[in-house]
């Protein structure tokens, strides 16, 4: 016999009836029935229920253990009476008769507990974290964690892909993130960077010749913390091709998707090809470059409806340059009462906007401030465009594009949620495409790359030389599921003088190009194929379908919202020896110093 387990904890059925066995596990809770303990014991397979009696030399000892002690039972497995039986649990039919218990290790009292799935603070679980990850639903997350990366290798490797690493040290990169940086000790005074993803090597491993490329990549960038954002790091199916379109990479992704996500749920998943909407359009329609296409609704533009009427606020608004978006509330005009309305105005203003204009249509009569001052032309037009019905409310929101576009989109959110219209039971996949390749930085008062730098831009050099940089696409695109981005990805640039031109009208002479970017320019100078990719975000998939609200809850040690490890006690200051051996002195702001 082993000497710690015949079997797990999951293991036994009727089958083993009057067999002896032996268990090791945790003690997830005893209860005590008077001449009878019972001690449901736990390990990382499930539950088995044993059994002491007061006669057993073992039942002062069991008696006395804390839950989580970790303990081993010898006895006989027998069957439960018909009116214990639980097939709610595997082993519910079944229950072992100890007949010796030896205590491998005493818990102490525990700082939070392990059975139940209470509420408790964030700073208590992260401290704790190995006992929040005993806890059924955080275990049952990291095991589905680990069965989906496994699914993604094998669904890789049979579309033809190959698993290369890349470093870890590396150079500091143009992602746009803050690095993470190391210093050398080999070289004082100079620093590697941890990568924020695998982008540059991944390209050079296409220019080597491997034509299709996928790792689990960690990724590193100081940034901070959001829900779907772990601060720090974070993993990313990291994929690449060679001699590809784009649509050679949407077919070689969508399938991979669809697959992961029938396999790890029950719910529908959009099949392919997926939807795919330009950047332009999903602004207009959805307010964001994300769009939770689970919400029936969309946004109109009505600027032209409004301009030169007699609602002054908008009309006035418009000759400054304001648009108006519109915002269909479907059947909330006989369903909801007005308050419906005015909450959604306040809401607005919480957000720190100016209000949330709204109609109301009743039996087909328009009603609200805004209805009295539209004739019966303009409100047929707003009907139509916004394709209302009798009973529809609709909402707008008027300011400059950008910030109308951003209100309108929150404002499409909260009214899909409010209304019940989103639909819980299904995965809604789209491809955002066609982003323009520059955009002028208002802080910096200049044009710049509005993406990625090292994309393709649609039209290539004659696009470059022959069209306005705002109105320039580029071969860029970001896939999205329920209004999560799980990815950005685009077609690599791989000729040097469509670089050098790119960089130009973003205002970066060649000797800019060739310091920052020497690594990458001198590689495409000896022969490299067409190629793209993309890389997914496994955090932000498992947390899609471990129906979790946070990314937290999917990741084994998360750092908290400070980029703290509570744990481990990381970050913590190094040793005068270390800095010291690093050529480093630190400078602790006044501020806070201790």
């Amino acid at each position: 016999m082993h000497e710690y387990r015949t079997h797990t904890c999951e293991a036994l059925r009727e089958k083993n009836v009057n067999e002896i066995v032996l268990l090791s596990g945790w003690v997830h809770r005893k209860r005590d029935h008077g001449g009878l303990l019972f001690i449901d014991l736990r390990d990382h397979y499930g539950l088995t229920q044993c059994v002491i009696d007061t006669d057993n030399e073992a039942f002062s000892v069991a008696e006395s253990l804390r839950a989580e002690s970790v303990i081993r039972v010898k006895g006989k497995v027998v069957s439960r009476t018909q009116d214990t039986i639980n097939d709610n649990l595997p082993t519910g039919r079944i229950e072992l008769h100890v007949t010796e218990l030896d205590v491998l290790s005493a818990a102490a009292e525990l700082p939070l507990p392990v059975f139940g799935e209470q509420d408790y603070p964030e700073d208590i679980r992260l401290t704790y974290r190995f006992l929040d990850l005993r806890r059924d639903r955080l275990h049952k997350n990291i095991v589905l964690r680990s069965d989906i990366i496994s699914s993604m290798r094998r669904r890789m490797v049979a579309l033809g892909f190959r698993e290369y690493q890349t470093p870890i040290l590396t150079a500091s990169s143009p992602e746009g993130a803050r690095d993470f940086l190391v210093p050398s000790r080999m070289h004082p005074g100079k620093f590697y960077a941890l990568p924020q993803a695998p982008q540059q090597f991944k390209q050079l491993l296409m220019i080597a010749g491997f034509d299709r490329y996928f790792q689990i990549a960690p990724c590193f960038r100081d940034e901070d913390a959001r829900a779907d954002r772990s601060p720090g790091e974070f993993y990313q199916l990291d994929v690449e091709m060679s001699f590809v379109t784009q649509e050679d990479v949407f077919s070689a992704l969508e399938p991979l998707m669809i697959g992961l996500f029938e396999e790890f749920n029950t719910k529908k998943v959009t099949q392919a090809p997926f939807p795919r909407i330009a950047f332009k359009d999903s602004m207009l329609k959805y307010g964001n470059d994300k769009p939770d296409l689970r919400n029936p609704i969309e946004i109109s533009d009505v600027t032209e409806v409004f301009r030169g009427s007699d609602f002054g606020i908008f009309a006035g608004a418009i000759e400054k340059g304001s648009v108006v978006r519109a915002i269909p509330a479907p059947g909330a005009g006989g369903s909801q009462a007005r308050s419906f309305f005015d909450k959604m105005n306040d809401w607005a203003r919480d957000e720190g906007y100016a209000g949330l204009g709204y109609i109301r249509f009743k039996d087909g009569e328009a009603m609200g401030p805004i209805a009295k001052n539209l004739d019966e032309k303009r409100i047929a037009q707003l009907k139509k465009i916004s394709n209302l019905t009798e009973n529809d409310g609709i909402f707008f929101a008027c300011g400059k594009a950008e910030a109308a576009a951003k209100l309108a989109g929150f404002a499409r959110t909260k009214v899909g949620q409010d209304l019940n219209l989103i639909n819980e039971d299904e995965f809604k996949f789209c491809w955002i495409v066609d982003f323009p390749m520059y955009e002028y930085d208002e802080v910096e008062k200049k044009l710049d790359f509005s993406h990625n730098p090292f994309s393709m831009p649609q039209g290539g050099m004659e696009a470059l030389e022959t069209m306005k940089p705002e109105d320039i696409l580029g071969y860029q695109y970001d896939i999205v599921c329920n209004g999560i981005e799980l990815s950005s990805g685009a077609i690599r640039n791989h000729k040097p003088e469509i670089m050098y031109k790119a960089f130009e009208l973003a205002g970066y002479g060649p000797e800019v190009v060739e310091e920052r970017f020497s690594g990458m320019l001198n590689a495409l100078k000896y022969g490299a194929p067409p190629h793209g990719g993309i890389a997914p975000g496994v955090d932000r998939i498992v947390m899609l379908l471990a129906n979790e609200p946070n990314i937290r809850e999917v990741i084994t040690f998360p750092m908290n919202q400070k980029a703290e490890d509570l744990m481990m006690k990381a970050p913590s200051e190094a040793t005068p020896k270390q800095l010291r051996e690093l050529h480093i002195r630190t400078m602790v702001p006044d501020s806070i110093k201790k």
